[in-house]
């Protein structure tokens, strides 16, 4: 994620934090366990931009996780978030 901040001429902020070493989000059996594997998993740092963000994350399991990040982003008072993936791991039919 800096380094495309970086590319693209975007400030970078690092305000998202993993305190809790949870299992990986393909291993859950159905959408309630990826949303459930992810309670308390993350934390947003005390100063949070006001603007609108980019949220990259390199993979894609459930979407569970992206989802649940950007909604801690707005409520600890970011502008609109516009997730990002480099991949996606999903399997569509």
């Amino acid at each position: 994620a800096r380094r495309l901040a970086v590319q693209l001429g975007l400030p970078f902020e690092d305000v998202i934090k993993k305190v809790i070493d949870n299992e990986p989000q393909k291993k859950q059996q159905n959408s309630f366990h990826q949303c459930r594997n992810l309670d308390g998993v993350f934390e947003i740092g005390e100063t949070t931009p006001e603007g609108p963000m980019f949220l990259v994350d390199d993979m894609i399991d459930s979407r569970w996780t992206i989802t649940v990040l950007a909604v801690l982003l707005q409520q600890t008072g970011s502008g609109p978030v516009f997730p990002v993936a480099l991949a996606s791991t999903a399997n569509e039919d």
